[in-house]
């Protein structure tokens, strides 16, 4: 009987480069010199490497210039992040959770069990989910899950047409003399350092409608349309505004304070979807539990 498929979704991709290397593991271990060869092997015994397909390589696999090997990353001493997502619906081919701030929706630095995805597939015992889109790791709110490999691309599609409608709320601060509502088109492009995004000269390629919600002396609350969804967009739409998010480490500038200090969590949530369901037609909304603290 052969190995099952094994889901790829988190995993790290190598397209293994021309060499004279004899196996797949030869070739890892010289690629990854900071990974030892038992630590290789004993993941491919765990089936944590894959091919294209899904399938588990083991060690005699051969090399072969241009095989696209999946990986799944692993961090020997893990921070655990002290706070839980919520579930708010599941069906055969959708999940949708409320991400608690501070956690990474997909593997990325010292973060890989310590994810959404991770957590919802050991919660909800299915290893097909994929995130259809993705918020920062400070934001908090609503994430939407593809459960089922064949009704991903229809899901997809939705965010790919702009199709699915984002609501969020930020709580920032007030500037003079700024109109709302408005519609904030401008270009955004790579910043240093290298996560940082700005606004520069060209054609636009990001747009948010903002409207105020309410103001408190030098803060506001703002309600959010993201048209496009690059990244940092919100933050950086308001900051460029002088209406700043809350405790955000990056924007107007980078701050000093560490990005995972709890008792400053980002004053962004993703709050509510809506779209029209490509399988069935019905119109379909969700809304976040969470809330900003005003």
């Amino acid at each position: 009987m052969s190995a099952p498929r094994v889901s790829l979704a988190g995993s790290s991709v190598l397209h293994l480069p021309a060499g004279p290397w004899r196996s797949v593991l030869d070739c890892l271990c010289e690629r990854f010199p900071a990974i030892d060869r038992q630590t290789w092997l004993e993941r491919m015994a765990r089936g944590r490497v894959l091919d294209a397909e899904g399938m588990p390589l083991d060690a005699a696999h051969p090399y072969r210039e241009g095989l696209r090997v999946h990986y799944f990353r692993e961090v020997a001493q893990e921070v655990a992040i002290p706070f839980a997502e919520q579930v708010l619906h599941v069906d055969e081919h959708l999940v949708v959770a409320d991400k608690p701030h501070f956690l990474p929706v997909i593997p990325s630095g010292g973060y890989v069990e310590q994810t959404l995805l991770a957590r919802l597939t050991r919660r909800l015992g299915n290893p097909q989910l994929v995130p259809i889109h993705r918020i920062d790791r400070l934001t908090a709110g609503l994430v939407l899950f593809s459960a089922n490999p064949d009704s991903r691309a229809a899901y997809q599609a939705l965010f790919r047409q702009r199709s699915m409608h984002k609501r969020y709320e930020a709580i920032g601060a007030a500037p003079d003399g700024v109109a709302f509502p408005q519609l904030r088109r401008t270009r955004l492009v790579a910043a240093e350092p290298f996560f940082l995004m700005r606004e520069g000269e060209g054609e636009a390629n990001s747009e948010t409608r903002i409207e105020l919600l309410e103001r408190k002396g030098t803060q506001a609350r703002y309600r959010l349309y993201p048209l496009t969804g690059k990244k940092h967009q919100l933050r950086v739409h308001l900051a460029a505004l002088g209406a700043g998010i809350d405790n955000d480490p990056f924007y107007p500038q980078l701050t000093p304070y560490p990005t995972d200090d709890y008792s400053r969590p980002l004053k962004l949530l993703a709050q509510a979807l809506a779209f029209d369901d490509p399988l069935s037609g019905e119109r379909r909304m969700f809304e976040s539990r969470l809330r900003l603290d005003w």
